[in-house]
């Protein structure tokens, strides 16, 4: 539920608490609802339960904050969930945000595919340790949801492009930092090699640090691909 990840682009998870539902086509094959179903952790849906993870796994956030490291350690929250979902108990996120206030040295990477949600729900203060981000699997999804995260005072925004279902040929805007990725599993469908070219090459000519996270099906990605950036500033 919480602790050293395979996610390339971070080094940490944590998830305060489980459970979510499908909101758009990027969500057909959510991995997330996959999991939970083979482990019975909750019922996944607009109707199911959302379980808030244990008092230990609260605690590792702490623990990772006191280690001693050369770099500001990143931890997503939350796989396996959405800290903007409107199922969520408000008194949980209260707590979600004590704990981030709680942890400055460490940089949290909050994903979320509901940004409409953000400006009744992420806290007016200014935070210098939130990554804020939202999911953009196709041009469509950018342009209705990017304009929603990019005016929160945070100091990163990302795109997560994954899974890259539909081509993003015009990333106005400028966000900090892109993440980009097929996707993977039985039903994985596929994501033109073409198309992640083309964002590498416009987060190239913009100054904007492209991540590449995986082809479809994990496929080895092709050596021009394999770029690896973090946003200014970001080590580790």
């Amino acid at each position: 539920m919480g602790d050293r990840t395979k996610i390339e682009w971070c080094d940490h998870t944590f998830n305060p608490w489980i459970g979510c539902q499908k909101v758009s086509p990027g969500c057909d094959n959510c991995y997330a609802e996959a999991l939970t179903n083979r482990y019975g952790w909750t019922t996944w849906g607009p109707h199911g339960e959302r379980k808030r993870t244990s008092t230990v796994n609260w605690k590792k956030p702490l623990q990772w904050a006191k280690g001693t490291h050369s770099y500001r350690p990143r931890v997503f929250c939350a796989s396996l969930a959405d800290v903007f979902d409107n199922r969520v108990p408000v008194e949980w996120r209260y707590d979600l945000f004590d704990l981030i206030a709680a942890t400055p040295q460490l940089d949290w990477l909050l994903l979320t595919k509901r940004p409409e949600n953000l400006v009744r729900m992420f806290p007016t203060s200014k935070w210098d340790n939130i990554w804020l981000g939202t999911t953009a699997e196709d041009q469509q999804h950018f342009d209705r949801r990017y304009p929603l995260i990019r005016e929160v005072r945070v100091p990163v925004h990302f795109i997560s492009y994954e899974p890259a279902i539909g081509p993003l040929s015009n990333l106005w805007g400028k966000p900090e930092w892109l993440i980009c990725g097929g996707e993977s599993g039985p039903r994985a469908r596929f994501m033109d090699p073409a198309w992640a070219r083309d964002v590498r090459d416009q987060c190239r000519e913009a100054g904007i640090a492209f991540f590449m996270k995986q082809m479809t099906g994990k496929k080895p990605i092709p050596d021009d691909l394999m770029v690896r950036q973090f946003p200014k500033g970001a080590t580790g």
